[in-house]
């Protein structure tokens, strides 16, 4: 999807203290075996705050950054992976009451680890196609965020998935018809549904595993996926599918925003082990890890939905991306789906000083 007329001017962040790698192997939360593989170095843990509450104060930085009111916003967006409070209740209005924000449009996205491409795509379209100014001569403003805190008694987050420890934390971004400090020009999601069961694994879906106390185990369902789709010949044709879609997504999305893959200053991926980043990532867009967000993601762990937002503020900040520059997103989650977003960075934020 082509964004043109679409700006960044406002980011927020939250990330809680880090507990390290060695820490955690210390405690035996994590094997040696595994810290020596996978090159992480720790994970993010908020400990008893709540995801909301993390939103909540990205929100906030991400609003005074920009000088956003946040009564002219026109949509609020709030992507999230894990529970976020008590079932039957929505977090994206915790925040419209806090913010004080009055009574926009505000919508949860359960999109999995890709759920904040989503927002971008569904605010892009719902300021794109409501016209801009608005009916009262103003520009058209959204707000996209996203958080979670995965130290529940159901996950654990050294050990859910291979390849990954899961950190908490939160971002939030100011989109607007107005112009930012950057530029989105193009964002795009595709699915290969024939890998949905990668994640489900043979876990029946009724009653759902929750409600009777089963935890998440990322790590168990590959491996029933992967013995499946051994015996039905099927494992490596979703596989293949999955790398060329990745491909596919990337080059449609740097078509989109007019720009090729010489022009790609860094990459954000997901915040995984080594190996996934380079070979599922990097390698296979022909880029040096020297261009990737990876030194830092092992730091903090996989945020969910928050990854390459997170990353953007941080290369932001540390002026590691500046004017003219141009940052690939780049995620992968349950579904399959793979999505993709080009930001072209216009200007030093006012924030930065």
């Amino acid at each position: 999807m082509r964004t043109a007329g679409i700006f960044i001017r406002g980011i927020g962040v939250f990330l809680p203290e880090t507990v390290s790698i060695e820490q955690a192997v210390k405690e035996g939360l994590y094997s040696e075996a595994d810290a020596e593989l996978h090159e992480l170095g720790g994970a993010a843990v908020a400990g008893d705050v709540p995801a909301p509450e993390m939103g909540l104060r990205a929100a906030r930085q991400a609003l005074e950054r920009c000088e956003q009111k946040p009564s002219e916003l026109d949509v609020l967006l709030y992507a999230d992976s894990w529970y976020q409070g008590p079932d039957g209740w929505q977090p994206q209005y915790y925040l419209q009451r806090h913010l004080d924000a009055g009574d926009m449009l505000a919508v949860e996205i359960r999109h999995g680890c890709n759920g904040m491409f989503s927002a971008l795509e569904l605010a892009a379209a719902y300021l794109l196609g409501g016209g801009a100014p608005s009916p009262d001569g103003r520009a058209r403003n959204a707000l996209a965020v996203s958080a979670d805190n995965f130290g529940t008694p159901l996950m654990d987050r050294w050990t859910t998935a291979p390849g990954y420890v899961a950190g908490d934390g939160a971002c939030a971004l100011v989109l607007s018809t107005a112009p930012g400090f950057a530029r989105l020009l193009a964002v795009r999601s595709s699915a290969v549904a024939a890998a949905e069961g990668m994640h489900r694994g043979d876990e029946p879906l009724f009653p759902p595993g929750p409600t009777v106390g089963h935890s998440l185990d990322f790590a168990a369902r590959n491996t029933e996926f992967r013995r499946r789709s051994i015996a039905d010949g099927s494992g490596t044709a979703v596989l293949v599918q999955i790398h060329q879609l990745t491909l596919e997504v990337v080059e449609r999305t740097l078509e989109e925003a007019g720009i090729g893959l010489d022009d790609v200053t860094r990459v954000a991926y997901m915040n995984h082990s080594r190996e996934v980043v380079e070979q599922r990532c990097m390698a296979a867009l022909g880029l040096p890890m020297s261009a990737s967000t990876w030194e830092f993601g092992r730091t903090v762990g996989h945020l969910g939905a928050s990854d390459q937002a997170v990353s953007l503020e941080r290369l932001v900040s540390t002026g590691a991306l500046g004017p003219g520059d141009h940052l690939l997103m780049l995620g992968v989650g349950p579904g399959v789906t793979i999505s993709c977003a080009v930001v072209q960075i216009l200007a030093t934020p006012p924030w930065r000083g």
